[in-house]
């Protein structure tokens, strides 16, 4: 079994504005990070990209599209999954306010540039992801209502996904009302019933938190001082519920605190490869989102991203970054059935 190895291109942008101490990093410079990446004679296979300025121009044309993927390929890359601007200052807004047109629209635009990649041949997998870009106070004054709206708005752009032959992915990120657990988040799922388009993208370091229920006290599934027998039980729970929607997935560690920088709230701390702080038995983790209950591979995934999302500047500029990163998503490609 093999999957295809891409390194997001969002933790360039994500947390850091112009004028900061973590400055944005240029798309350039992020996919050259990545292509300088080698172990044992394996690169990166692709990349995963977030369609937002300055990074680019959703509205581009379609020729200046076409450059962009021509540059990609040429660097010898793939285009996977990508990420939809459709967060308020991004150019969307709530999936359960009054500029849920907004969120729509953004996705209808993610669609419209995927099209364009995959005609040009640089995609030929991946997923567009999303999430409900409201905060979980909002959601928390209305909990089924507030519910209902985001399915709603969900479905919506579901059913233009489904006209372009694109799923869509909510990530599981603690501090996106209504996806704030993984209770919450199957319920969602569930409400906006399109099990076939709209589903999970599954990020460890995301997924984690879900167990220790931040944000979420009532649906905690571990306590403080837990046993590795509780955590793999804790985590059997958590997976069952969630594998089967999951089209997407993000190698990540963490070590079980809340991280956020610039205008991005607390959510996940993303660490590096090997950081002796993590909690994650990466390898063990990721076999029970990507391998069924009878340890086959689920088809429905087709390539592996490493999520680094609010790295500091100067790990991302730092090559043994990267080389780390892709040592450990390779021991990933390389699950066996007995480690499930």
């Amino acid at each position: 079994m093999s999957w295809k190895l891409h390194n997001a291109m969002w933790p360039g942008l994500v947390g850091k504005e112009e004028g900061s101490e973590q400055p944005p990093i240029s798309l350039d410079r992020m996919l050259q990070l990545t292509k300088d990446t080698e172990v044992a004679g394996r690169g990166f296979d692709g990349v995963d990209l977030f369609l937002c300025n300055p990074h680019l121009d959703i509205d581009a044309g379609e020729d200046e599209i076409k450059r962009l993927a021509d540059g990609i390929a040429d660097a010898g890359l793939n285009i996977g999954s990508v990420v939809a601007p459709v967060w308020p200052g991004a150019g969307g807004g709530s999936a359960m306010g009054d500029d849920a047109d907004m969120f729509v629209s953004a996705v209808e635009k993610s669609c419209r540039y995927a099209k364009i990649l995959n005609e040009h041949g640089v995609r030929q997998y991946g997923s567009i992801r999303i999430d409900s870009a409201t905060s979980v106070e909002a959601w928390d004054s209305d909990r089924l209502g507030n519910t209902k709206k985001i399915a709603d708005t969900f479905r919506r752009s579901g059913e233009i996904a489904q006209g372009y032959g694109e799923k869509l992915v909510a990530e599981g990120e603690i501090c996106w009302g209504g996806m704030h657990s993984w209770q919450q988040m199957t319920n969602l799922l569930e409400e906006t019933g399109m099990p076939e388009t709209v589903g999970f993208q599954a990020d460890l370091a995301h997924t984690y938190l879900y167990l220790l229920g931040y944000n979420a006290e009532e649906d905690r599934l571990l306590d403080t001082g837990y046993s590795d027998e509780q955590f793999w039980e804790a985590y059997a729970t958590m997976t069952k519920a969630l594998r089967p929607w999951t089209f997407d997935f993000h190698v990540a560690q963490n070590d079980g605190t809340v991280h956020g920088s610039g205008s991005h709230d607390k959510t996940g701390r993303h660490c590096k490869a090997d950081d002796p702080n993590g909690k994650l038995d990466v390898v063990r983790c990721a076999s029970h989102w990507l391998l069924d209950e009878n340890g086959h591979q689920r088809p429905e995934i087709k390539h592996l991203c490493w999520d680094g999302c609010m790295f500091d500047n100067k790990d991302l500029e730092t090559p043994s970054t990267w080389q780390q990163v892709l040592q450990l998503m390779q021991q990933v490609n390389q699950l066996k059935l007995a480690q499930v």
